[in-house]
């Protein structure tokens, strides 16, 4: 049978692609060979989240007395956390299939192999022993976790995410090889939960291109949490849970009964036959244009493949870009000039648009405003003896060009400032816009 559209790849941007395209009126066939929700929803964003939740639920009893609230000896049951996880999860995914069934979706689990593009640009795929044709394809095939060539990796029983994911047991100690978004928010868990937690980074911050000042102030509140932090640190090698690192020549030994790898993902572009029909590439994934085709005018990519923003929020959006230009409804295109990024660390941070460092490498002059989130009263009624800061970033004419928020609760609140970046807004017009009292999204309005 041949469809309208072949996606392959049943993550954010597979499924959202799918549902776009049969409601569009597009007869559409999905090709997922794991689960529905892909990576993000079954080993990624909304397992981690749930874990981090309890984490945060534990942390509020622990400090209950801080609110006049007495709770004495607060325990977790860490498998009964677990399985908590695994159910918000099936359900979610169920929520998935769900949503296809009700659009006319033909879902294919199962791997799908591109064997190649007509003449007229029909593109044939294998699974199984059935053969599908489709007009256009929309390769949506997410990442995996970079495995670097660290010697006795190989050897080593190590966790990534999808093993720490499914543990039952908590370690009594952990080392983190890499302080990105996936590396601080396990740490938080895991620390949280009791274990004593160790974070090795090879640049000299945390959470990589996030901005630098509010970094360091989730860092040094992690610090006296217990976390001990190596930046600056090179691992030269892995043996069991012996970790070595070296730093300006000088090496030793972090120990720790589990090793969780976390150094990065890379697009998934082999396995699928891809070569078949040769796309331009960029950097290690594919080339695509604003509407998000490849070189090859029916060939779309969304995702993790572009190895442009891989976050399943950009995913979404590209997906819907895709769909509306085969729709011939696309517009301008895909735009990324306000991509909220989040760590749900407890406190929070998130951040969008340029960072102050972006733009001292671009030479831009900026202007800063900045406010400690105490000068919230919610914030100040609901975290006690906390803080945070809420910077905003204005260019010269004070255009809103970033915005970078540390506290609870950050990534709901960087929804705002994105909005006003995406819609090129001055520092007065989001002035003028009324926020509700008490709020603590109050605080972008009293920073400007």
């Amino acid at each position: 049978m041949k469809y309208d559209v072949a996606i392959i790849g049943g993550g954010p941007a597979g499924y959202t692609a799918a549902e776009k395209a049969a409601a569009g009126g597009l007869s559409t066939v999905l090709f997922e060979k794991n689960a529905l929700g892909g990576i993000c929803l079954n080993e990624g964003c909304v397992p981690t989240k749930t874990l981090l939740y309890s984490a945060k639920v534990y942390d509020t009893i622990k400090h209950a007395q801080k609110y006049a609230v007495k709770a004495e000896n607060p325990t977790f049951d860490f498998p009964k956390i677990i399985a908590r996880k695994n159910k918000v999860v099936k359900k979610l995914t169920a929520g998935i299939r769900m949503k296809m069934t009700e659009h006319g979706v033909v879902v294919v689990n199962g791997e799908a192999e591109i064997k190649g593009r007509s003449a007229d640009g029909t593109i044939s795929i294998v699974c199984g022993e059935e053969t599908y044709e489709a007009a256009n394809l929309l390769l949506c095939t997410g990442s995996e976790t970079v495995i670097p060539p660290i010697p006795g990796l190989a050897e080593t029983d190590y966790w990534t995410s999808r093993e720490a994911l499914q543990t039952k047991e908590l370690p009594a100690s952990l080392v983190i090889i890499g302080g990105g978004v996936i590396g601080m928010e396990f740490a938080s868990f895991f620390n949280s939960m009791g274990t004593e937690v160790h974070v090795v980074e090879m640049l000299d911050k945390i959470l990589g291109p996030m901005d630098k000042e509010l970094s360091e102030m989730l860092q040094a509140e992690y610090a006296k949490r217990g976390i001990r932090f190596y930046l600056g640190h090179k691992v030269t090698a892995v043996h069991g849970g012996e970790v070595t690192v070296e730093k300006d020549g000088e090496s030793f030994v972090i120990e720790g009964e589990k090793v969780l790898l976390s150094v990065g993902r890379c697009p998934v572009t082999k396995g699928f036959g891809l070569e078949t029909l040769s796309p331009e590439p960029f950097r290690n994934g594919i080339k695509v244009n604003q509407y998000m085709q490849t070189s090859l005018p029916n060939v779309y990519a969304c995702g993790d493949i572009t190895a442009f923003s891989l976050l399943a929020h950009t995913a979404v959006s590209e997906a819907e870009v895709a769909v509306k230009h085969i729709l011939g409804k696309a517009g301008a295109g895909m735009s990324y000039k306000a991509i909220p990024g989040v760590v749900y660390t407890n406190p929070e941070i998130a951040g969008v648009g340029k960072t102050e460092e972006e733009l001292q490498a671009e030479g831009i002059p900026y202007i800063v405003k900045k406010l400690p989130m105490a000068f919230s009263g919610r914030f100040v009624a609901e975290n006690e003896q906390g803080n945070g800061v809420c910077k905003l970033i204005l260019s010269e004419d004070e255009t809103v060009i970033g915005a970078h928020l540390l506290g609870n609760p950050a990534s709901e609140l960087v929804v705002i400032a994105g909005i006003a970046i995406e819609k090129g807004m001055t520092a007065e017009e989001l002035k003028s816009i009324v926020f509700p009292h008490p709020t603590v999204g109050e605080i972008i309005k009293e920073a400007l």
